[in-house]
């Protein structure tokens, strides 16, 4: 009862900041005029959110970090290194994602950061991870707890953290395109990644990690508040790429990386289908999609945004689902 009553202590704390935080924030962003600019290609269907306030990821990214110190010094939780190192990854690639949104704010165009920045300043962050991962005294290797496998990968270990830490970053990012479509889907990755970390008891300062993810769930709730369509805000990067990452470092910090492809599995299939329709134009010279990412190309369709939104979530909830019961009840 203590765990639950734990869950939803943070839950709830968190929920109540980010409704207070986006009450104050939205109007400051507006009177600054601190708005989106609507990509050239999506005019027609999103020419009402020209304008509309983004960097809205400080309304669950500063709750969350707040709600955690406030629960420290209550002793409600524990410190632990591996949080450290969560709220490390939650931090820093938010601060890389308010830097490109702005950059573009600033140079009023749909461009902040290029490509090989972005990536660059990422994998910084991924390497500093690693860093302090192998230092805390992790085992670098892939643990499949449900199936009794492990797999010592020694320095390829490395590259792999690399290289989840950037996909999943991007990959939240990639999905960031319609009215509560990333922010719904966070929410329901890190409620099973909350439940999958109470579960690992193995792990040093697990209900810790759990009480995050639980408290970034409530933040996101709130975030949603203000972002289902129609939208009053917008995430940005500074919000996408610290979900991303801080999901991945979740997912790696409990040994659930398998597990973390399957809740992330419309993340995953977002950017596959981006990688195919790149690949497809470069060598065939056409394209599978109509647009990508792939919410884009059922807008092309004709269908409604708001059943978009609504479908993807049902798969991510589903995927969600699948993730527990393979991690933590079979």
């Amino acid at each position: 009862m203590l765990i639950l009553a734990k869950a939803m202590l943070a839950l709830m704390i968190g929920f109540i900041l980010a409704i207070l935080c986006g009450f104050v924030l939205i109007p400051f962003l507006k009177r600054n005029k601190i708005g989106q600019s609507v990509s050239v290609f999506l005019k027609e269907k999103h020419k009402g959110k020209d304008g509309v306030p983004t960097m809205g990821g400080f309304i669950f990214i500063l709750p969350t970090i707040v709600t955690i110190v406030l629960l420290l010094w209550m002793n409600k939780i524990e410190w632990s290194e591996n949080l450290g190192i969560i709220l490390l990854v939650f931090i820093a690639y938010g601060i890389l994602g308010f830097i490109d949104d702005y950059l573009i704010i600033r140079r009023k165009n749909n461009i902040g950061l290029t490509e090989i920045q972005k990536l660059f300043g990422q994998l910084v962050i991924a390497i500093f991870f690693f860093y302090i991962f192998i230092k805390s005294g992790h085992n670098p290797g892939l643990n499949i707890h449900t199936l009794g496998i492990e797999i010592h990968m020694g320095w390829l270990y490395g590259l792999f953290l690399l290289f989840i830490l950037v996909a999943s970053s991007n990959a939240v990012n990639i999905t960031d395109g319609l009215d509560g479509l990333a922010g719904g889907l966070s929410l329901i990755a890190f409620l099973a990644m909350g439940l999958i970390a109470w579960n690992s008891t193995w792990v040093s300062g697990y209900e810790s990690i759990a009480v995050f993810c639980f408290i970034l769930v409530g933040a996101l709730l709130g975030f949603l508040f203000y972002n289902t369509h129609p939208a009053k805000i917008f995430m940005g990067d500074t919000g996408s790429l610290s979900l991303g990452a801080t999901m991945a470092s979740v997912a790696i910090l409990t040994n659930h990386e398998i597990t973390f492809v399957i809740i992330a599995g419309v993340f995953i299939i977002e950017t596959l289908v981006c990688i195919i329709q790149t690949i497809s134009m470069v060598y065939c010279g056409k394209k599978i999609f109509l647009m990508t990412p792939l919410h884009h190309h059922f807008e092309k369709l004709g269908w409604d945004e708001r059943d978009i939104v609504k479908m993807f979530w049902v798969f991510g909830l589903i995927l969600a689902m699948c993730g527990v019961l393979f991690a933590v009840w079979i």
